[in-house]
């Protein structure tokens, strides 16, 4: 049986027995035929068609595979099969993608002037954003930051190491401590330009090049990594919150681990963790992250019978743990 061609608007195929094709067909646009639903298409729609070549007799040849041949093609309606003799062609089905959900104005407009939504704003001095990646108060907090020790710098050479330990507290260690428990949860890297930082900080405070190691003066001077703060000041809160001298809103959010039946464990000081189904938007939430890591920390920390233990505990902990 000879081989099978198919010529449509001016492209030929040559199909043999047993043999398929994949063509790649572009629907340039605006299609006059397109559904009413979407009068106007402003973009390439691609598409594939399979072609193949059936007969009643097995193949004589082991099927080549597949090969993808460009045709530039405009099928009209209703063009969705196509038969000669024992060769067939079938078009695979398509349809367009839905139109993009009209956007919804959140202008108000007030008097004269309109009112337009921003995509930042700021609250108690921490910038908030839509997705809570404090991606633009940390660039800020780093640019406030840079601004002091370069000021402190210039006059470092009239400052001994302890006014300069001193001065850098004050004006920078205090701002990257506020409100930092806000960013438990982020990656490394996001917090990374905090610790660079910090370390620009404690070189400052030794009068080294920016090029020397940062681990020594950190343990030197007895300051924990940006990370560990974070840490530091969760856990902080939440022996607060069991020790019953937290804000009311933040104690109903922790609770204490109540074993069904006597077990060891429950005079461990232990806290409940959140179900494991809770949604992805909590992991980061005080509620998900201070069970996990108050439940991780030795049992002579998590029994500290005061905040003053627990606080000098906590920190040699977290020392040997990153330092």
């Amino acid at each position: 049986m000879p081989d099978v061609e198919f010529t449509y608007l001016q492209n030929k195929i040559t199909l043999a027995k047993g043999q398929s094709w994949v063509l790649s067909c572009s629907l340039s646009t605006p299609a006059p035929w397109a559904p009413s639903s979407h009068p106007m298409v402003s973009h390439t729609i691609s598409m594939l068609m399979m072609l193949r070549f059936s007969s009643p007799s097995p193949p004589l040849t082991p099927p080549s595979p597949p090969v993808s041949l460009p045709v530039c093609l405009l099928f009209p309606p209703g063009c969705t099969r196509i038969t000669s003799n024992s060769t067939s062609l079938n078009l695979t089905s398509f349809s367009f993608p839905p139109p993009p959900p009209p956007l919804i104005s959140l202008s108000v407009p007030l008097e004269s002037t309109t009112l337009s939504p921003s995509s930042s704003a700021k609250n108690l001095g921490v910038t908030l954003d839509p997705c809570l990646s404090y991606s633009q108060h940390i660039s800020t907090l780093a640019r406030t930051c840079r601004f002091f020790l370069s000021n402190i710098r210039r006059i470092r050479p009239f400052l001994t190491n302890y006014a300069t330990h001193l001065l850098v507290q004050a004006l920078v260690l205090s701002r990257l401590d506020y409100c930092n428990s806000l960013l438990a949860g982020l990656p490394a890297s996001a917090t990374r330009l905090l610790q660079l930082i910090q370390n620009s900080a404690a070189r400052l405070v030794f009068s080294l090049p920016r090029f020397a190691h940062d681990t020594p003066l950190l343990r030197s001077l007895h300051w924990l990594p940006i990370t560990a703060r974070i840490q530091f000041k969760t856990l902080v809160l939440a022996y607060r919150c069991l020790d019953q001298t937290a804000p009311s809103y933040l104690q109903t959010l922790i609770s204490p681990y109540t074993p069904t039946r006597p077990l060891r464990s429950a005079c461990t000081r232990r806290l409940a963790l959140p179900p494991l189904r809770s949604p992805a938007s909590r992991a980061r939430s005080f509620s998900t992250l201070a069970p996990q890591w108050w439940n991780d920390l030795p049992t002579d920390v998590r029994t500290a019978q005061s905040l003053t233990t627990f606080r000098r505990l906590l920190k040699t902990h977290l020392f040997k743990q990153h330092l």
